[in-house]
Order: structure tokens, then C-alpha cells, then sequence
């Protein structure tokens, strides 16, 4: 009788669910920024959640959020200020969750250089890699001082922020990440000291955020997501050393000081509650774009970010 009341049962169950096929378009190349994503990848979490995860790095980082909205991926990993500017160009994006919950972006300066007080930029040269919002940051902090953007000079270093500060070709750089720059500088011999743009001024931000398009997205999936990428980040947290062994272990090239560092400092930025919303963050935001001239008017808070776990 039991065989046949198992039989039955089996019969009943039928064949295993099919895994949901999810592509997530990573905003770099795969570094400790992504750490619940590739923890999240090899423990199992999201197969375990009936999700088939594939975890891109783009040749073009500007590109994934884009293909998020022409429909070519599920999920771009992208930036809270990139956010407010597409949507205000009219792209269907739509935050779901947060990857880093704070900024990691700084001004950059030497440690033992003649910058010692944002004051001391007056006449100077400061780099940057991305116009526009960077820009913003700047007349922001600049403002702290009494200064303006005519009392710098502006230089284009494209990505190479720590090398054209520690050559001597600017004063100073916006755009430096506080968990990569100022660890490879150190590594380097070059000590970097950072002012950090969430105390100069500038309102708090997401600094990595999942993106996914706001006319297809799958709630239900995104939620599974975002629930085995929370289970990553609680074993990072509780288990540090062991998360970076995992990490590590998945290419040769992460595993270095530089990688071995970054992990340490990014460990508790990441965001405890992915799918959590401050929806004041995002209101002030917006505001601090529309205030710098870098959109036209103020959306509403619902066209910008949803909170996936409140549903």
C-alpha cells in the first residue's frame, strides 16, 4: 500500500519545475561590488529560489540599462544618479532593488599633497570621467566653500583617476571609487585621503541599484531575486572570510591585495534589505538634479523606484 500511495504521489507531483531564466547585466566588470550576486551564484541561492541566473559583464559599461529598456535583459546593475537622468530622457527604467546602499564615490586627493580643506581647490584641477552628474556633485561641493566651478579647472582624465592624481596632472578627482582607488593607491605606496560627497553637500544616494524595465518587468521573479541576493548579503556579513574564499575561488584574476581589500571595505555597504525603498532618497534626489539644471521638472517618486517587498 505504501508503494502505491507513493507511486501515486509521484505521479501527481509530476516532472521538476523548470528554473525561470533571469539575465543580469552587471554595470563592470565582475568585481566585490557584486558580491551577493556571485555568492548568491554559488551557494546555490538562486537555484534554489527556481531561478537560472546569467551574470553579464558588459563591453560597454553606459550600455545595460539601455538594453533593459529595449527589452534585451532583465535586470541592468546601474547607478542611482544615472536613474534619475533616463528616466527624465524618457527610457522605461524602474528601480527594483539596491545592490550598495551608500555612495562610494569621493574626491580624491594625496595625502600629503597642498589639499588639505576643499578651500584649497580654488585655482586648482580636478579630473573627472563622467559629465553631468559628476559636474553636479562638484558645484555642490564647491558651494560648501563659496566657490564656483569658474574658480577650477575642469580635466577629462576618462578613467584614469588615481594615475593622473598621483602623476601630479590634476589637484584632485571626482569619480573615485573609496573602496578600489584609495586601497590601490595605498597598495602602490601612494597614500590618498578622501573627501567624502555625502558630507560635502550632496544628498545621500544608492550608489549600485538593480534596474529593470517598468513596462515588462516580473514582479513575482524579481522578487526571488532579490530575496536570494538578501540571503547572500546575510552570509557575507556573518561570514566574511569564508564569502571571500567562495568569491576568490570563482576567477584568478579576483584574487589579489587590491580585490582582497575592496571586499573588506565594501562588505558593510552592502544593502541589508535589497528590495527595501527610502523613497525620501530618491524625492531629494531628484530634486538635487532638477535644482543643478540636469532635468526638467520633478517625477514622482513611483516613476523612479517601487518597493517589490511592501507588495
Amino acid at each position: 500500500m505504501r508503494l502505491a500511495a507513493l507511486a501515486a504521489a509521484l505521479l501527481i507531483a509530476g516532472p521538476a519545475a523548470a528554473q525561470d531564466k533571469m539575465t543580469v547585466l552587471l554595470d563592470w566588470f565582475i568585481n566585490p561590488n557584486h558580491g551577493p550576486l556571485i555568492i548568491a551564484q554559488e551557494r546555490g541561492l538562486f537555484a534554489d529560489a527556481g531561478l537560472e541566473v546569467e551574470i553579464i559583464a558588459p563591453a560597454d559599461p553606459s550600455a545595460p540599462p539601455k538594453m533593459v529598456a529595449a527589452g534585451q535583459a532583465d535586470l541592468a546593475i546601474s547607478y542611482q544618479p544615472q536613474l534619475h537622468l533616463q528616466v527624465a530622457e524618457g527610457l522605461p527604467l524602474i528601480r527594483v532593488g539596491t545592490l550598495i546602499a551608500s555612495p562610494l564615490n569621493c574626491l580624491l586627493v594625496l595625502e600629503d599633497g597642498p589639499v588639505k580643506s576643499i578651500a584649497d581647490l580654488k585655482g586648482g584641477k580636478i579630473g573627472f570621467s563622467v559629465a553631468g552628474v559628476e559636474e553636479a556633485l562638484l558645484v555642490s561641493i564647491l558651494a560648501q566653500e563659496g566657490m564656483t566651478l569658474d574658480d577650477i579647472e575642469l580635466v577629462n582624465v576618462n578613467w584614469s583617476l588615481s594615475p593622473a592624481l598621483m602623476s601630479g596632472q590634476v589637484d584632485a578627482v571626482l569619480g573615485a571609487y573609496r573602496n578600489f582607488e584609495l586601497n590601490q593607491m595605498d597598495i602602490e605606496g601612494v597614500a590618498g585621503k578622501c573627501f567624502f560627497v555625502e558630507e560635502q553637500g550632496v544628498p545621500p544616494y544608492d550608489e549600485l541599484i538593480y534596474v529593470a524595465n517598468s513596462e515588462t518587468l516580473n514582479p513575482e521573479m524579481l522578487k526571488r531575486f532579490l530575496r536570494a541576493t538578501e540571503l547572500a548579503t546575510q552570509y557575507i556579513v556573518n561570514h566574511p572570510e569564508e564569502s571571500w574564499d567562495i568569491f576568490r575561488a570563482t576567477s584568478a584574476e579576483l584574487d589579489d591585495e587590491l580585490n582582497k581589500r575592496a571586499w573588506r571595505d565594501t562588505l558593510p555597504r552592502f544593502a541589508l534589505r535589497p528590495a527595501g525603498l527610502d523613497a525620501a532618497r530618491y524625492a531629494g534626489y531628484e530634486a538635487f538634479l532638477s535644482e543643478a539644471g540636469l532635468i526638467e521638472g520633478i517625477r514622482p517618486v513611483s516613476s523612479l523606484a517601487i518597493d517589490l517587498g511592501a507588495e
